[in-house]
């Protein structure tokens, strides 16, 4: 064989060898969410539009609050007190709830300002797998299995300790592996965002990471940006400003109201969180708002460029109150009237 004959064989075979390559490499992008392409302004933007046709999501305030009888829970209680005295909490019952209204998706208080986790956390042991709590189960994991079973995408609530929570011998926020009180606020900054990479990392169906009280006197948007962009690129994020003079002002991803409407000429995509009750955790003697008020709310957000997200708190058995339950179903009725206006009631 002549030497050009070799060197046009040797030039397929290359060619052919780096055609298999790229064809491998681009299989193990598909197949592994940690392989994908990096997140592009233009893929972030594609996301948020996906987020804005959501409409409608269900936030659910439950954790050690519920146990407590208080909003926000100051020190460190005892994991025996996360008790809901039954074998599993019906979640299936929730996602049920949130079809019932028309929702789309959940977000759940995964760590609220107890501190406390509802998943085995591998940097806290300060969480429903502790020896003292009653439930060891993982309620995450049963959330997220509940809520995509009935086609709802699921996101998760995180709550950032702020400088704003004062005194850190009071709200601790943060698990006692990381207690405010002896622990720098680098310290703690570098522990929130190890707990978050570990929630998206462990929970792959999460879409959605809603950041409670991370602001700017955390850090700036750019920094905050890149640490949600280094989780996982189809992975937004909403963020609660501490000021409510601030909340709605873009941040992250989505912008955030809560018990407020964002402005008419809106045009950042954003997220308004409402309550159904009266608390966003349970308390004893909680009831439902109506169902014509809460449309009213929703067709307000909508119009400004927001979804709406209504809050319920389930009681300490985790169940979801029965006013609530019927409220629900109701809202869903009349978002079906109005989608089909000329359907018999």
């Amino acid at each position: 064989m002549s030497n050009r004959a070799l060197f046009t064989v040797a030039s397929l075979l290359a060619t052919a060898v780096i055609g298999i390559a790229n064809a491998a490499a681009a299989e193990k992008i598909d197949s592994d969410p940690k392989q994908k392409p990096p997140a592009t302004k233009e893929s972030v933007r594609e996301l948020q539009e996906d987020f804005l046709k959501l409409k409608f999501g269900m936030f659910i305030h439950y954790n050690m609050a519920t146990y407590k009888g208080v909003q926000w829970v100051a020190g460190y209680h005892s994991p025996a007190d996360f008790d809901p005295g039954v074998d599993t909490i019906d979640t299936d019952a929730w996602a049920d709830a949130a079809v019932s209204a028309g929702m789309t998706y959940g977000v759940l208080t995964v760590k609220h300002v107890a501190g406390f986790c509802l998943w085995d956390s591998k940097y806290t042991t300060y969480d429903l797998m502790h020896p003292d709590c009653p439930y060891k189960k993982d309620l995450v994991a049963q959330f997220i299995e509940s809520f995509k079973s009935r086609g709802l995408k699921v996101g998760l609530y995180y709550c950032w300790r702020h400088p704003g929570f004062g005194d850190p011998g009071k709200h601790k926020v943060l698990p006692p592996e990381c207690d405010p009180a002896t622990h720098t606020m680098e310290e703690q900054i570098e522990f929130q965002e190890k707990q978050i990479a570990e929630l998206v990392e462990k929970y792959p169906d999460v879409f959605y990471v809603w950041n409670d009280a991370l602001d700017p006197q955390i850090m700036p948007a750019e920094e905050a940006q890149a640490f949600i962009r280094s989780l996982r690129p189809d992975v937004l994020a909403s963020s609660n400003w501490w000021s409510w003079g601030k909340k709605g002002t873009p941040y992250l991803d989505i912008a955030v109201k809560e018990l407020r409407d964002f402005p008419e000429d809106n045009t950042a995509p954003g997220e308004t969180c409402w309550k159904l009750e009266r608390g966003w955790f349970w308390s004893e003697g909680s009831r439902a708002g109506s169902a014509k008020g809460v449309t009213g709310h929703m067709a307000t957000a909508h119009a400004r460029n927001s979804n709406f997200l209504l809050n319920v708190g389930p009681d300490k058995e985790g169940k979801i109150i029965e006013s609530s339950v019927a409220t629900l179903a109701e809202i869903g009725k009349l978002l079906d009237r109005k989608a089909s206006p000329n359907r018999p009631k």
